[in-house]
């Protein structure tokens, strides 16, 4: 049996073990070894013919990549030292305050764009509003029969300043709402754009998109520039209906509301001593400190309410310079800003960093070796701890000797939101913190 099995093999190869060599025609160097078995034992030719077949068929060789990742650390970008300049500045009140019945209305609709190159939605969603879109002109379609890759639905969305009328243009986006790829080249049909409950149409858009991009693509390559899955209509949307506004309530109150970045109490009351100064007695902090109410004169005419809240909004104040200190966790942005001070502490910091490699190979069996395909895993583990030695930190009275006792730390941004965190919660920073 062990010999018709070595017979098949060498069958295989092209070649018979009872192939024999003439005298004057030694076979060729490239070729495999021909054996002469004419008058020899069994036992002798199954090592040879055995060498022959290990010398064709060898082993496939095995993977030798491996997996590496690495976390570096950028050197650090030492800007020039400034000098922290006044704490308090006078700011003129309209940076402080905004005036109630003036705010701005958002309005949406749903639209379709059409005359894409192919880069349109592939659902359902947009061949319906395209039925539905034919339906206004009585032409009705089978939704099967509409099977165009150039539209897509959008979600159009656009801004009405306070005091708009009817027949202004206003600036209109549109983005996608589907698997469409790119708005390049495609035109909004007319949508109608209403408030939050959809009842009141308060504008509508139409026109082509601007996609403010490009995007090309083949089989094995594609390039895009800039974001092509939201475009901007300037212009291209015309205020329907008027959004009533009005800066004097009907009780003949002017409101004056303070930004968030500026509702301190200090600021209420700079603000109201201001109003107050030029026409004594009409101003009055409300009881959250967060308003200032503003009686206007019964004798002033309506065509006046808004030179009157002028002459307010133009006085300048000396403002309260809030501490407080804004933070991205997402991005690694500290921005800080006002009386920031901090107490004497002690502080270490020190960063953990640990490297996961995942480098999986594949071993495949030798020939006649009734082996399997196996996956092989390998993992390269490296953990490094930063060592830190405890840094005292001083007292900073003003905003730049903050700066010089945080950058003696040499952390980097994101282990410094944690630092700044950590200190606030410590009593150590004399600052208010906010999340973006």
């Amino acid at each position: 049996m062990y010999n018709h099995l070595l017979l098949s093999l060498v069958l295989f190869m092209g070649q018979t073990p009872l192939q024999q060599t003439g005298a004057g025609t030694p076979a060729d160097a490239g070729d495999p070894e021909i054996i002469d078995t004419t008058d020899e034992p069994t036992a002798d030719v199954i090592p040879r013919l055995w060498q022959s077949l290990d010398a064709n068929f060898a082993a496939p060789q095995q993977p030798q990549f491996r997996s590496e990742s690495t976390v570096s650390r950028t050197r650090r970008y030492a800007p020039a030292q400034g000098q922290a300049g006044v704490t308090s500045t006078r700011t003129p009140v309209s940076t402080l305050v905004t005036v109630r019945g003036m705010e701005e209305n958002h309005v949406m609709g749903i639209g379709l764009v059409t005359g894409l190159a192919g880069t349109g939605d592939s659902g359902t969603a947009a061949r319906q509003l395209l039925k539905n879109l034919l339906l206004t002109r009585n032409i009705n379609l089978n939704l099967e029969d509409l099977t165009s890759k150039n539209i897509a639905v959008v979600r159009v969305e656009a801004v009405l300043p306070a005091g708009i009328r009817p027949g202004q243009s206003i600036d209109v986006r549109a983005s996608t709402i589907g698997d469409c790829s790119s708005l390049e080249g495609g035109t909004l049909a007319m949508t109608e754009l209403t408030d939050i409950s959809g009842r009141y149409v308060f504008a509508t858009a139409f026109g082509p998109v601007t996609a403010g991009g490009f995007s090309a693509s083949g089989e094995s390559a594609s390039v895009t520039r800039n974001h092509v899955n939201v475009g901007t209509l300037p212009g291209g949307g015309k205020v329907e209906r008027e959004v009533p506004t009005s800066i004097v309530s009907e009780h003949g109150y002017l409101f004056l509301d303070l930004r968030t970045a500026h509702d301190s109490l200090g600021n209420v009351v700079h603000v109201t001593e201001a109003a107050n100064g030029m026409y004594p007695g009409v101003a009055n902090a409300s009881g959250d400190g967060k308003c200032i109410r503003v009686k206007v004169p019964a004798d002033l005419p309506e065509s006046q309410h808004a030179a009157f809240a002028h002459s307010i909004l133009r006085l300048e104040v000396m403002s309260e310079n809030v501490a407080r200190i804004v933070i991205n966790e997402r991005t690694g942005v500290i921005v800080m800003g006002g009386d920031v001070r901090l107490q004497p502490g002690i502080i270490t910091h020190g960063s953990l960093t640990v490297t996961i490699s995942e480098s999986p190979e594949v071993s495949q069996p030798g020939p006649l070796s009734d082996g399997t395909t196996e996956g092989v895993s390998r993992t390269d583990l490296d953990v490094v701890e930063e060592d830190s030695a405890l840094i005292l930190t001083k007292a900073a009275g003003t905003l730049q000797e903050v700066v010089d006792v945080l950058n003696v730390l040499g952390a980097t941004p994101r282990d410094m939101i944690t630092i700044l965190q950590a200190m606030s919660q410590s009593g150590t920073l004399l600052a208010e913190i906010k999340r973006m």
